[in-house]
């Protein structure tokens, strides 16, 4: 069932929505579930600052601001990357009630991560990390907390939320590609940021997967920018390594770069983040190679705190060149 069948009578729930709120407020879990089912609602998860929970939308739908990482069991300031081998915490923020619905509602929270990058496939590219069941969501803002235990090496993920509800179902039908069906629904998010602590004289290397989840061959641009335009300037630099995979399917798709300079056999110095770019990737259908980011400066850099975003273009629908998921590197020179 899609949201869309329940629209004509959400104006007999909505009377009957406030009735059972006091009654979901002192009832146990399974009862609040069973109250549940009579209810038509509406809760959603931010893909970006500003979302109201409208579907779908066009912005980018990997930074979501409700899905944060913290290492103890009490909510941090800002999300940290998780610490591989302890126990760390995953915090989500469900909002109540969205455009759709009205009313308190009980449903089931999951988590998956998946390594840094784009075009990630719905659900061969997610392993799942855990959740919450029979979560009660009333009216307002309410925060999940879920244990992520023996967090596994290297400890760079991209994180996946899906709120799962019998009256908030999907509105639309999830298939392979992860980008549209975040788009389209306001019950999923997705959060692909990672810190960067860049010390003088360190390299900090990061992996990141070029992914296509189709059936057939695409071409794919891996896009680099500098939000602030001050990286390279403080004395920080960035070398893209395609390896030996990636740069074969780089020359296959024309070995054509800009804003880069080739330093190593299959690795690239990024010189000009106004236009760096790696054009035309071919990928072959159900694959997702991987590359590593390596981020460094001298001893000479000037300390201050960046924004690197890292993404893939690829088909999408209509579009031949669209945003299919990236990473934002929030980097820290110290």
């Amino acid at each position: 069932m899609t949201r869309g069948a329940g629209r004509l009578g959400r104006v007999v729930i909505a009377a009957v929505a406030a009735l059972v709120l006091p009654l979901l407020s002192t009832a146990s879990q399974a009862g609040a579930a069973d109250f549940g089912t009579t209810a038509g609602t509406d809760v959603f998860i931010r893909d970006y600052v500003g979302d109201t929970g409208v579907e779908p939308h066009s912005n980018a739908v990997w930074t979501s601001p409700d899905v944060k990482v913290c290492p103890t069991a009490t909510e941090c300031s800002g999300s940290q990357n998780p610490e591989v081998g302890s126990m760390n915490y995953i915090f989500v923020k469900l909002r109540n009630p969205g455009p759709y619905g009205s009313g308190p509602d009980v449903g089931n929270l999951d988590v998956y991560r998946s390594t840094p990058g784009g075009g990630t496939g719905w659900s061969a590219d997610w392993t799942s990390i855990g959740g919450a069941l029979g979560v009660s969501v009333p009216t307002g803002t309410t925060t999940v907390r879920i244990p992520w235990p023996d967090v596994p090496g290297p400890g760079h993920f991209c994180l996946l939320v899906r709120w799962e509800s019998t009256n908030d179902p999907m509105t639309h039908a999830e298939g392979a590609n992860t980008v549209l069906n975040t788009q389209r629904n306001n019950n999923i998010a997705w959060r692909n940021v990672d810190s960067v602590d860049l010390y003088s004289g360190a390299v900090e290397p990061r992996p990141y997967a070029l992914g296509n989840p189709g059936r057939t061959q695409i071409a794919t641009d891996l896009v680099l920018t500098d939000v602030g335009a001050g990286f390279l300037a403080a004395g920080g630099r960035l070398t893209v390594d395609l390896g030996p995979e990636l740069f074969a399917r780089w020359r296959e798709g024309g070995g054509r770069a800009t804003g880069v300079k080739q330093v190593g056999e299959h690795s690239f110095e990024v010189g000009d983040f106004r236009q760096a770019r790696f054009h035309g990737v071919l990928l072959s259908p159900r694959s997702r190679p991987e590359l590593e980011l390596r981020f460094s400066a001298p001893s000479v850099a000037r300390k201050g705190s960046h924004v690197i975003r890292v993404n893939q273009l690829a088909p999408l629908e209509k579009n031949p060149l669209a945003d299919v998921g990236g990473v934002e590197y929030r980097v820290t020179l110290r």
